[in-house]
């Protein structure tokens, strides 16, 4: 007769346990790692696409608009380039007829270069012999010779001349408003006039010594604007400059001119 096997009853204690003393001693449950899972409803896929080609590729619905904004760029980009490059024809082409204008002019009437020289010159108020200041005049007579058959000249307002000793300013003065016809000679005279005028010693020195030999370099410049008719068309505002070295033998309103020298040149703006 076999032997009947009875289960061993198990006991479960259920009375709490009090631990006293330091809990680092216990044993501790390792950590596990928390790893959230995005919760993804049933029929939805995710799929990940680099940002380059997001930006490269445009979606299919796009393509067509991006390819009508390319062509529009292009489009933009030769309509400029082709402006450039009428406007740069159309300036090439003015310059080349200008220049044929100005032959033709040039052939036509044959300008040549105004003359311009100093006279004379009478100076007063030059008092050596003080050390005070001194206010001189110049009364000096400027020749003009336009040697031109149809060309004509006309000295606007705004004129001026001036007197130096040495770069220093001793006198000034305007011309007269005229006009001068082809082929014209005029002799003017002009008056310049200064007021407190100091020299130094050594200027002083100089010109004493200068006049005792009978040789007193000065300078005069002019400058005139001036509108110049050629044929039927007058031209616009032009500034002749006349620059003149001008030596006299003495100081006196007798001064007799030795020599000068008169170079001059034409701003045309």
């Amino acid at each position: 007769m076999a032997d009947r096997v009875h289960p061993i009853p198990t006991h479960t204690d259920t009375t709490p346990v009090t631990v006293s003393g330091d809990m680092s001693e216990l044993p501790k449950q390792p950590s596990q790692p928390i790893t959230e899972k995005p919760v993804i409803s049933p029929g939805t896929y995710v799929i990940q696409i680099p940002k380059d080609q997001i930006y490269k590729y445009p979606p299919p619905e796009n393509a067509h608009r991006q390819r009508l904004y390319a062509r529009k760029g292009i489009s933009r980009r030769r309509t400029c380039r082709r402006c450039l490059c009428y406007t740069f024809g159309i300036l090439a082409l003015l310059v080349f007829l200008l220049g044929i204008t100005a032959g033709i002019l040039y052939l036509v009437f044959k300008p040549e270069s105004p003359k311009y020289s100093i006279e004379t010159v009478a100076i007063r108020g030059f008092n050596l012999t003080s050390s005070s200041s001194i206010s001189p005049e110049f009364d000096v007579t400027v020749r003009a010779e336009n040697p031109n058959n149809k060309i004509r000249i006309y000295y606007q307002k705004g004129s001026a001349v001036t007197a130096y000793y040495s770069n220093v300013e001793l006198a000034n003065g305007v011309l007269p408003a005229f006009h001068q016809g082809s082929n014209n000679l005029t002799i003017f005279q002009t008056t310049l006039k200064g007021s407190g005028i100091l020299l130094t010693g050594a200027m002083n020195s100089e010109i004493t010594a200068g006049a005792k030999e009978g040789k007193v370099l000065m300078k005069v410049n002019i400058r005139a604007p001036v509108k110049v008719k050629i044929g039927a068309v007058k031209t616009w505002k032009i500034t002749v400059k006349v620059n003149c070295d001008v030596t006299v033998d003495s100081l006196t309103a007798a001064a007799k001119i030795v020599s000068r020298d008169c170079k001059y040149k034409v701003r045309l703006w």
